[in-house]
């Protein structure tokens, strides 16, 4: 990819009769990171390589990027095989370099997170050898809090968030179906978006992923959060049944009920009322810790949900696997954040204490 440097008038925070942020030790940093990453072939680091990271890190080698995934039980598989995407865009099949451990890669251009959060205490093991001081650390997790804990062992002006807005399924070792969108937003984890963010991006968009900056990457946390806490949550609550989740009590149960995919909460009106009024509680509170959320994105996020299908949410899979759920970033981080923020979120609280009560990680 060709360098683009910002300099002057073109930065969008140039103000005239003020020095360029080019010019300050900090912006000196940033476009010493920006070159480094942006010229020529870029060497990423895909931690994760369950769906979510085989996709998108599918996608990044197929447009030429050396492209390293850091492997567990799909290692042999992928070294032998590749990673193969069936897609209605166009089933491809591309073969990146496989490593068992960190130190196997080496410091990289980009390294891109896509562990379940759960596994967020493996920080400290699996990215520092992957990090140097021009690396850019982007984190495409769920919820809330990774940036956080990212800025623990790294620079802040490094870190960088990431949502997608996609319908995947890891079908197999070394093979991920995409059923629909694709998109990701992505943004700086402190202050508006650098060039290099904007630059990163465009690497994105030449590789056929849709790819959006944000200048405020909370405010977006939320608005996924509007889809993921009732689709995600809902999806495994519903295995106690509705009057459970409607009391936020689970009873002792003998055989769980049928988990319920995106159509079937939307179309029965007892559940696509409790898809409301969490979605409506999300508003309320991102709003609340100052987050300009348009409430219109509830009916926006139903009417977009239709397209899915019988689409089975992150959350959803994890449950029917045994995996323990990500409730602490997608549930439990935003559920205190709004009690904190003095907002009543009664639905939410119950749909927390019925996922705590069935999770296979123990809660």
């Amino acid at each position: 990819m060709t360098s683009r440097i910002c300099v002057g008038p073109e930065e969008p925070w140039a103000i005239p009769g003020r020095p360029s942020r080019a010019d300050t030790p900090f912006g000196r940093t940033l476009t010493l990171i920006f070159i480094t990453v942006f010229s020529a072939r870029v060497k990423i680091a895909i931690v994760g390589c369950g769906a979510v990271g085989s996709y998108y890190g599918a996608k990044l080698a197929q447009s030429g990027q050396e492209v390293h995934f850091l492997l567990r039980s799909d290692y042999e598989t992928v070294r032998r095989q590749g990673v193969m995407v069936h897609s209605p865009l166009g089933d491809f099949r591309v073969h990146p370099k496989s490593a068992r451990v960190p130190q196997e890669i080496g410091p990289c251009d980009l390294v891109v997170i896509a562990l379940k959060t759960t596994a967020n205490s493996a920080f400290p093991t699996l990215l520092p050898p992957l990090v140097s001081s021009a690396t850019i650390v982007l984190t495409l997790q769920n919820g809330l809090g990774n940036e956080e804990q990212l800025a623990h062992l790294f620079p802040s002006r490094q870190i960088l968030g990431g949502l997608c807005f996609v319908c995947l399924n890891r079908i197999a070792p070394g093979e991920v179906l995409h059923l629909d969108h694709g998109q990701i937003v992505i943004g700086d984890f402190e202050g508006p978006a650098q060039p290099r963010t904007h630059d990163l991006a465009a690497m994105f968009k030449a590789a056929g992923i849709p790819c959006l900056v944000s200048e405020n990457l909370a405010r977006v946390h939320w608005e996924k959060l509007v889809w993921n806490i009732p689709f995600n949550g809902l999806g495994v609550a519903s295995a106690a049944g509705y009057e459970a989740v409607a009391a936020g009590q689970v009873p002792q149960l003998t055989a769980p009920e049928p988990c319920l995919t995106t159509d079937r909460l939307l179309a029965d009106p007892k559940w696509l009322d409790l898809v409301r009024e969490l979605m409506r509680e999300v508003v309320v509170a991102g709003r609340a810790l100052g987050h300009d959320i348009d409430p219109a994105l509830v009916e926006k996020q139903i009417h977009r949900t239709k397209s899915m299908g019988p689409y089975k949410a992150s959350t959803l899979l994890d449950f029917e696997r045994g995996h323990s759920l990500e409730l602490a970033s997608l549930f439990l981080e935003p559920l205190r954040l709004a009690q904190a923020a003095g907002v009543a979120v009664p639905t939410m609280e119950k749909l927390c204490r019925v996922l705590r009560a069935l999770d296979p990680g123990g809660g």
